[in-house]
């Protein structure tokens, strides 16, 4: 099997990893032209992957024969797929090759598991040490880390990339005994810890010494299956929480699950991505990061799931309507947070923008505001009191568009009943049957899904 056809097939095989499009890494190339590339903290995204993610990598397997059977994962040791196994030699030339044509920036480099562990990561330690010292690449390299990987390989994997990541893979331990059971939360954990403590040592070093090593310098993350388990949005993204607060990532990807593989206990086939869902989760991994929300303002234990139909933080600002009216003229950076439609850069300009006259309508347009979801919560010069609406027309008026165009199902393991009544959010009792999905959508916002 020749190298082209290795990486049609290696190459399609990496598509269900989520590759970070931002390096976190500044670096210059070499002085005086003896290597080659250079990273930028943001990247420059010009290339899709087949999935249709927009990234600047050569995002590809050493390896798609594994020895694990983990009953979501196409490449698992009893499907019967086509495998094949890139040398170290094969890869880094090719990587060279793709680069020096301005393909890619940078690689994206994970595995399935060959032999062990140990095995693999020395082959995957191999690449990159070829790239980096055979032929001068100083460009982005991201690595994912093998479980059960041992914590020598997991030191000399840091050392050479610039971004690490071991997937967590599912979002309970009792799931991943039951899907994955050759993979144990603890070599999945073990290896994040090494790595957190590795990347503050090595800042505390580069403070002291010039020279000192770089140890993943653009972090580390972790990617999680959703959608293959019963597990709730609520414990998702708690789970995620504490990732982000423990072991100190830059970013948790959340992968909806693509039925690729026939299993009892997965997903029929037939069922669709639950791409929604992913769409959430992402948008309220950022409120918790970039907007300071507590979990329990997002999610609870009484309300474990999204609502299908708006935004979390318009969920969260329509049932907590006792906050607003925000006076966007007095109220703090963490408060201008809260508003639906002011963002982190819109929230400091208003801050700004203030000290030297008031804010009417115009002014917060012009600055970047999106008035069409911002004007029910405050109040500016020129509506001192505010609009007043209903919360019915107020909860129309905030139906995410986007919630039809990646549909409204999530995938679940279990038949749940559809209401067919539009439901008091007090007294839960039925106000008014739902004629059409449309309806539903206007209708059913006034309930907390």
């Amino acid at each position: 099997m020749d190298v082209m056809d290795k990486l049609t097939i290696l190459a399609g095989s990496a598509k269900y990893d989520a590759a970070c499009t931002s390096s976190g890494v500044d670096r210059k190339g070499p002085v005086g032209g003896k290597g080659i590339g250079s990273v930028m903290p943001a990247g420059c995204c010009h290339s899709f992957s087949a999935d249709g993610r927009c990234i600047t990598l050569l995002k590809v397997l050493m390896s798609n024969q594994c020895i694990y059977d983990c009953k979501y994962c196409i490449n698992r040791a009893s499907n019967d797929v086509t495998r094949a196994t890139f040398t170290p030699a094969e890869l880094a030339d090719l990587t060279i090759q793709f680069y020096r044509r301005n393909y890619i920036e940078g690689l994206f480099l994970s595995s399935g598991v060959i032999k062990n562990p140990d095995y693999t990561s020395e082959r995957m330690a191999k690449v990159i040490e070829l790239l980096r010292y055979e032929h001068n690449f100083w460009g982005y390299i991201h690595t994912k880390i093998i479980p059960g990987t041992s914590p020598e390989l997991v030191h000399r994997l840091g050392l050479l990339a610039d971004r690490v990541s071991v997937n967590v893979e599912l979002p309970s331990e009792v799931s991943l005994s039951s899907l994955a059971p050759q993979k144990k939360r603890k070599a999945i954990f073990t290896p994040m810890a090494q790595i957190t403590k590795g990347i503050t040592t090595s800042k505390a070093d580069i403070v002291q010494y010039k020279n000192a090593p770089t140890f993943a310098a653009g972090g580390q993350a972790t990617q999680m299956i959703i959608g293959a388990t019963p597990e709730s949005d609520y414990r998702i993204i708690k789970l995620a929480s504490g990732l982000y607060e423990k072991y100190e990532l830059k970013r948790v990807f959340y992968s909806a699950y693509i039925p690729a593989v026939e299993d009892k206990m997965l997903p029929a086939i037939s069922s669709k991505p639950p791409l929604l869902r992913e769409h959430r989760l992402y948008q309220a991994d950022w409120l918790m990061r970039q907007y300071h929300f507590d979990i329990e303002e997002i999610l609870s234990e009484e309300t474990p799931n999204f609502n299908p139909y708006m935004d979390p933080k318009c969920n969260w600002a329509i049932n907590n309507l006792h906050f607003f009216p925000v006076d966007v003229n007095k109220a703090s950076y963490e408060i201008l947070l809260r508003v639906p439609g002011v963002g982190p850069k819109s929230a400091k300009r208003i801050v700004i923008a203030r000290r030297h006259s008031k804010l009417g309508m115009g002014e917060l347009k012009r600055i970047g505001v999106v008035l069409k979801r911002a004007k029910y919560f405050i109040i500016t010069n020129d509506e001192p009191v505010g609009i007043s609406m209903d919360k019915y027309t107020t909860t129309k008026a905030l139906i995410d568009p986007g919630s039809f165009s990646l549909g409204v199902e999530q995938i679940s393991l279990f038949d749940v009943p559809q209401t067919k009544f539009l439901l008091d959010l007090n007294t839960q009792e039925k106000i008014l049957p739902i004629e059409n999905i449309r309806e539903e959508a206007t209708l059913c916002l006034a309930t907390k899904l």
